[in-house]
């Protein structure tokens, strides 16, 4: 490794490497997505080879087929149009930042998407009343990780899924050459596209702080979560995590797997 590994830090008081409050973290982050709203899908397509759309179409198979889904963090709305191809399906986009949904309501395959402006530390929802509720690539950017967590479980139906799509730690080989990409090639590419670099830079900082692969399922397992399991995708440069909550006349089973090889 590139002597980059952050994975002890408090995720909810860094913006990137530096140390920050939490008011000053929700300051930035918002103010940066903001930003970045009409180079933020562009951005994503070139700093994954385009690799981001197969992670996100995987993510979806997986998921329930009716019910109320909510797309965390839900941004320009890609998951949201892969979700609402499914009939039976209402899907909801819930995120901050306004310029990210403006810009997703623009998009062809959106239709029929919901748009709702709210925070993960308060979801705008009533207890139980969530069948599905998805996040990709947005948890590590919550002021409080073990807030938003509380409100998935609160949210949620019991019985329902909760799913994340999220960066992860890669295998240790491939971490030689993932960790000179993401330090020094993304952050060019955010001045060059997106003309905001210290976004990029933040990116791959956030990815550095958020919890590997077992520190997160034991995080979700606290939370109130169950039957929780992961699947690493790309060498477990991402990952997806899925639990559910418990039913009503289930106690938590404590079960954390790691299911599936690397695709």
């Amino acid at each position: 490794m590139s002597g980059h590994d952050d994975s002890d830090k408090e995720l909810d008081s860094t913006f990137g490497r530096q140390p920050v409050t939490a008011h000053e973290r929700r300051r930035r982050i918002r103010r940066m997505f903001d930003d970045v709203a009409t180079r933020y899908d562009l951005m994503n397509d070139l700093m994954s080879f385009g690799i981001h759309r197969l992670w996100k179409r995987s993510f979806v198979a997986h998921l329930p087929e009716r019910g109320l889904f909510v797309d965390l963090a839900g941004g320009t709305g890609d998951v949201a149009a892969l979700l609402a191809r499914r009939s039976g399906r209402r899907v909801v986009v819930l995120d901050p930042s306004l310029p990210m949904m403006r810009t997703g309501r623009n998009r062809d395959d959106a239709a029929g998407v919901e748009w709702i402006a709210g925070e993960a530390e308060r979801l705008p929802f009533a207890d139980a009343s969530v069948d599905v509720l998805t996040v990709s690539f947005g948890l590590r950017n919550t002021t409080r990780l073990d807030a938003a967590i509380a409100e998935v479980a609160r949210v949620l139906r019991p019985g329902g899924t909760f799913a994340c799509l999220e960066f992860s730690r890669p295998q240790k080989w491939f971490q030689l050459l993932y960790d000179p990409y993401s330090f020094h090639v993304i952050p060019r590419l955010g001045s060059w596209v997106a003309k905001n670099p210290a976004a990029y830079e933040y990116l791959v900082e956030s990815i550095r702080n958020f919890p590997d692969q077992r520190r997160f399922a034991g995080m979700l397992e606290a939370g109130g979560l169950s039957e929780v399991n992961w699947r690493n995708l790309s060498l477990g440069i991402a990952c997806v995590h899925q639990a559910c909550k418990p039913p009503v006349s289930a106690g938590r089973t404590g079960r954390v797997t790691a299911g599936g090889s690397p695709q």
